[in-house]
């Protein structure tokens, strides 16, 4: 059982990474992997064949009854960050739990390995205030700077909008699906932060505005992986 019991219609920064920070994802076909059980654990109903449910759902042969709603979503090499929010009671819980063990599964079957995957049990922050909810999604789409940008957690980019285009142009998180394209609609529940950001051309407005305010403030606001 977890200590801090998570609260139905409450909105949690969720995030987890590799045992000895080791590597989850190491070529695409992970990353894809990943993703497609965001789609398919997000269900009441159990998964027997999860090649087959993701097909099902593509196709609209699927109706899906979510557990959580995934409002944000970034992967990292070695780690991964989500907002949920929770639907019903123990949901956050009983979808990561389904999740990790999917996901550690088709992993370790891939290579040849045993053993835990994940170090622990995910985290969870609760995000209830407005300021947060105007930083945390911007903080997890701002995730990929550190592999080209690892300055940025220091507050100190040097070329903005080389690091904004860099975000933009980074596939594993949900910051395009929020900029205007639609990859990841089979994940994502997008209502609640539209109303916040608003349009596409709105949201990438904020985002720059929140890179610049970052990178010049003086206040230590990182979050980090423990």
């Amino acid at each position: 059982m977890r200590k801090d019991k998570l609260v139905s219609n409450n909105i949690y920064h969720v995030y987890n990474r590799g045992v000895e920070k080791r590597s989850l994802f190491t070529n695409n076909r992970d990353y894809e992997r990943f993703v497609d059980d965001l789609v398919i654990f997000n269900d009441t109903k159990p998964v027997i064949n999860p090649k087959q449910r993701i097909r099902d759902i593509k196709n609209g042969d699927h109706e899906r009854n979510l557990i959580v709603e995934i409002l944000t979503f970034c992967l990292m090499p070695n780690h991964y960050h989500l907002l949920l929010r929770q639907r019903k009671d123990n949901g956050i819980s009983e979808f990561m739990r389904k999740l990790g063990s999917g996901y550690a599964n088709y992993f370790n079957l891939k290579y040849q390995r045993v053993g835990p995957l994940f170090q622990g049990k995910f985290k969870s922050v609760l995000v209830n205030e407005e300021s947060q909810f105007l930083y945390i999604p911007f903080y997890i789409h701002s995730n990929p700077l550190d592999l080209s940008f690892p300055e940025w957690r220091n507050k100190n980019i040097s070329e903005t909008q080389k690091a904004i285009k860099f975000i933009n142009n980074y596939k594993w998180s949900s910051h395009s699906d929020y900029a205007g394209e639609s990859s990841f609609s089979l994940v994502l529940q997008k209502d609640f932060l539209k109303n916040i950001f608003g349009r596409a051309s709105a949201y990438q407005k904020t985002f720059r505005e929140f890179i610049d305010d970052f990178n010049s403030s003086d206040t230590d606001n990182n979050f980090t992986l423990e």
